[in-house]
């Protein structure tokens, strides 16, 4: 990648989008207060289970210190280069770009503010994502360098935030919804993660990390909840092997409760931006292969 540098574009820029991402219709970024909440889990299999309903998603895997989207989405192959530019990996149909391609897996990562930056600038401006319906970037916990700089760079359609119910995490919830409303990035939902365990023996239900606060956080700042996701070794078990539980286990109730996260997140951004239903870019490209009426 190029060391160059370009104008950092505002969030409500949408040349700049024009500019980078000419063929990506929404830019969604996936964040969390604090780490430990399963975010990159979630990231993963809502890629997935977006490209399932036939849209064309990209996963740009932006935790520049901590990246494990390669190794959850079980990339078979790295990127190549393609001229100038990087072809991005490709899993489970999802285009696939990650820090963690290009330093080793034992190498820790050590930069400061403007090198977090170029490094995610460049994720966006030297890697050919070509025609996209949704590119979800997974951020790093918090709300430091790659939160700001992200909403500098591209305009967002939003931001999806994941929390576990606990009062501890949704504390740091609060900070990071309010951080994205001061840049001005929409807030598109809460998803709860690790909501409840079912015990696979017995069936009974039991709400390890309390319940329902992320609906809470959600009705605090008048926001969609998108849903809710299970506590699951199963879950955990297919990121380990870079197979996505909405992969690995299509017709389980632990797929469902994805699918239905990625179904509420679709027309949460069909509201937003006034696209009817169903307008992925194939489905847009079959209606005008469609013949003409007389």
């Amino acid at each position: 990648m190029s060391d160059e540098s370009t104008t950092h574009a505002g969030s409500g820029n949408p040349a700049a989008q024009d500019a980078l991402l000419p063929g990506v219709k929404h830019i969604i970024a996936v964040a969390s207060g604090k780490g430990g909440v399963g975010k990159s889990t979630v990231s993963a299999n809502l890629s997935v289970a977006l490209a399932q309903t036939g849209a064309k998603v990209g996963l740009m895997d932006a935790d520049i210190y901590g990246p494990n989207i390669p190794m959850m989405m079980g990339v078979p192959n790295p990127p190549e280069k393609e001229g100038d530019k990087i072809k991005p990996a490709e899993a489970h149909g999802v285009k696939i770009m990650s820090m963690g391609f290009f330093v080793p897996e034992e190498t820790a990562i050590v930069w400061r503010g403007p090198m977090v930056h170029t490094a995610i600038q460049q994720f966006f401006r030297d890697v050919l994502w070509g025609e996209l319906d949704y590119l979800l970037v997974d951020l790093p916990p918090g709300t430091g360098d790659a939160q700001l700089s992200l909403s500098q760079i591209v305009p967002l359609t939003g931001v999806v935030t994941v929390t576990t119910p606990q009062e501890v995490a949704l504390y740091d919830v609060r900070k990071g919804l309010m951080m994205f409303k001061k840049v001005n990035v929409p807030l598109l939902g809460v998803i709860e993660n690790m909501s409840f365990f079912v015990c696979g023996h017995c069936g009974e239900r039991t709400e390890i990390f309390s319940f329902a606060g992320g609906e809470r956080a959600a009705q605090k700042f008048e926001i969609p909840f998108l849903g809710r996701i299970p506590l699951d070794p199963a879950i955990r078990e297919g990121g380990d092997a870079g197979m996505p539980i909405v992969v690995s286990v299509p017709d389980s109730p632990l797929t469902q409760a994805f699918q239905g996260v990625a179904e509420t997140l679709q027309t949460r951004v069909r509201e937003l931006t006034s696209e009817p239903a169903g307008a992925t870019l194939s489905e847009m490209v079959n209606k005008l292969k469609e013949p003409m009426e007389s």
